[in-house]
């Protein structure tokens, strides 16, 4: 059995202690976010299991994505819920220069702007890479645009083939804690095992009084 690395480990977080992997809290509150949409039928049936137990979440979107479905996009931010860059058509940026990198997170930014319209969009700096996969180089030169480069705390593998419904709920249910950054996917490929999780997390965490929030960053 492979080893799947469900929790980031604290040394990760040491080495890139720029990069947010979560936020500490004594608090009772979990942030959950979505990558890759939006997606037709997926991204609506996200939205409305999150209203059913007012949940807030960020949603990490694709620039091509938003152009072929503008009215999902508004409608993740008509619902209150926050929203980030994850490149316009999902680039890997260790294959990657980062002059292309750079000018492929731009054209995504420019799809965002046009479509957020007068909506107040806080947190335009928030970015995650695909994969989780960025040069250092890369990073540099995000944050000096303002960007803050949003990693992960928990997993849940949802997009992962070998990983069933029930695996991809427990894994987040034995690692999420106060602060948490947790990882779903608003996608065909993560659909069948998100679907699955998603709602009994909600389910779980309300029962034991947490609460969910977007992520919020000022610039």
């Amino acid at each position: 059995m492979n080893f799947k690395p469900i929790k980031t480990p604290k040394i990760a977080k040491k080495i890139f202690p720029n990069y947010i992997w979560d936020i500490p809290t004594k608090e009772k509150v979990i942030y959950l976010t979505f990558d890759d949409g939006p997606t037709p039928e997926i991204t609506t049936w996200t939205l409305d299991v999150l209203k059913q137990y007012n949940a807030k979440a960020t949603f990490f979107c694709i620039g091509n994505n938003i152009e072929k479905y503008p009215e999902i996009f508004k409608s993740i931010l008509n619902e209150g819920h926050s929203v980030g860059n994850h490149t316009y058509n999902h680039l890997k940026g260790w294959k990657t220069k980062t002059k292309d990198y750079l000018k492929n997170i731009s054209q995504a930014q420019k799809v965002f702007d046009i479509q957020t319209d007068n909506l107040e969009l806080k947190n335009k700096v928030l970015f995650r890479p695909p994969y989780g996969k960025i040069k250092p180089k890369q990073a540099k030169k995000l944050a000096d645009l303002g960007y803050k480069i949003v990693m992960w705390d928990v997993l849940s593998f949802d997009w992962d083939k070998d990983v069933t419904p029930a695996e991809c709920f427990n894994n987040v249910l034995s690692k999420a804690q106060n602060g948490s950054v947790i990882v779903f996917h608003d996608s065909v490929k993560a659909s069948k095992n998100m679907q699955f999780a998603l709602p009994l997390i909600l389910e779980h965490y309300n029962q034991q009084g947490f609460e969910f929030k977007a992520i919020k960053i000022s610039v």
